[in-house]
């Protein structure tokens, strides 16, 4: 019986202690995919949105017509690829030349580009091309207005 005694009261008396976190040695990559695919979603969204075209204001079919104190400029393109300035035909070289003489606020000056229906795309945006090559910007494609029906 005094040997059972003996034995309990030795170790009792010892306390473990608790072993200190040792420091990762290798490196938690989880935040930065997390930052990387975020990144990639923003620049697929916006790409799209940086594409340069020809700065032109499309006017809504809907919208009421611009009030302005200074008539604007119209350049009209026909269905036979005719391009006119006013009423006066113009040949494609000729074309910001004889804007230009004719503008009178320089290129803060608004220009209409009307174009038939059965124009040729091409014809028509080498006009838009030409006259925002010449520094206007401030471009507009007249259309006509819906009808309800």
């Amino acid at each position: 019986m005094g040997m059972g005694v003996a034995a309990s009261g030795s170790g009792g008396s010892r306390r473990r202690r608790r072993a200190r976190p040792r420091a990762m040695s290798e490196i938690n990559v989880t935040p930065f995919v997390d930052v990387m695919l975020v990144l990639l979603i923003i620049f697929m969204v916006a790409a799209p949105l940086l594409v340069v075209g020809v700065p032109i204001d499309l006017p809504e079919t809907s919208a009421n017509a611009l009030e302005s104190e200074e008539e604007p400029i119209t350049v009209s393109v026909t269905a036979d690829g005719q391009v006119f300035l006013q009423d006066t035909e113009v040949s494609l070289e000729q074309l910001v030349s004889t804007l230009e003489a004719i503008a009178s606020e320089g290129v803060d000056t608004r220009i209409f580009v009307r174009g038939d229906t059965t124009a040729d795309y091409g014809t028509i945006m080498q006009v838009m091309a030409r006259i925002s090559g010449a520094g206007y910007q401030r471009l507009g494609l007249v259309t006509a207005e819906e009808d309800g029906s």
